[in-house]
């Protein structure tokens, strides 16, 4: 069994962190928590496919230029080539769910 208090963690950016809920060769699975005014750098995968899914708050996802707005239980594909960026423009703490395949570690290009 793995939960959010028992998996390897790591901080990123300022202030968010991430808990490897799985990270084998071919699959990655993190929860991840984004405070309010947080986001990453805008970036894509040249290998990785990702599937993003909101536990708790409101995520903005720009897609190539297009922003979408993530609500909790809902998810979204972003292909391998796909420029994106995900961010938390509002006023609660963001809960997310990414899952990657391949793993996206080591396979980010920033822009």
């Amino acid at each position: 069994m793995i939960s959010k208090e028992t998996a390897e963690h790591y901080r990123w950016g300022e202030a968010c962190d991430g808990w490897h809920l799985v990270k084998s060769q071919t699959l990655s699975v993190i929860q991840e928590l984004v405070p309010p005014g947080c986001s990453e750098v805008q970036h894509y995968h040249e290998r990785s496919e990702q599937f993003f899914f909101v536990l708790s708050g409101i995520a903005t996802l720009n897609i190539n230029g297009v922003s979408h707005q993530l609500m909790p239980q809902q998810g979204f594909h972003v292909e391998a080539g796909v420029k994106h960026q995900l961010s938390n423009e509002h006023k609660e703490n963001l809960s997310f769910i990414v899952t990657s395949t391949p793993p996206s570690h080591g396979d980010r290009v920033e822009l």
